[in-house]
């Protein structure tokens, strides 16, 4: 099982999502081939209801405390209610770090 299936199992389990993805976007950073350090979440979920957005993370972090404290690197959340998801979510910027400049 990869760390991005890893992830969408765990979260999806924590928070019964009507929608999920999980994107690996460690190829967009300046790690090994085959790395996966660097990941956006986009979570629509109605366990976020009347959640601030700041509590929203920390109970993802929560979810993913273990892989938080060893291979994650960076982790983007766009964290949504049913009713707040317009079906689409802010893409990744990218890189500007190591030899990717």
């Amino acid at each position: 099982m990869t760390l991005t299936q890893q992830i969408q199992g765990k979260l999806s389990e924590a928070f019964s999502p009507s929608h999920i993805d999980v994107e690996c976007e460690s190829h967009m950073h300046n790690v090994p081939a085959g790395a996966e350090m660097h990941f956006r979440v986009v979570l629509v979920s109605d366990a976020f209801s009347g959640v601030r957005k700041v509590q929203r993370h920390q109970r993802v972090y929560a979810v993913l405390a273990d892989e938080m404290a060893g291979p994650i690197h960076a982790l983007a959340l766009h964290l949504y209610t049913v009713d707040e998801w317009a079906g689409q979510a802010p893409a990744s910027p990218q890189c500007l770090g190591g030899s990717k400049v």
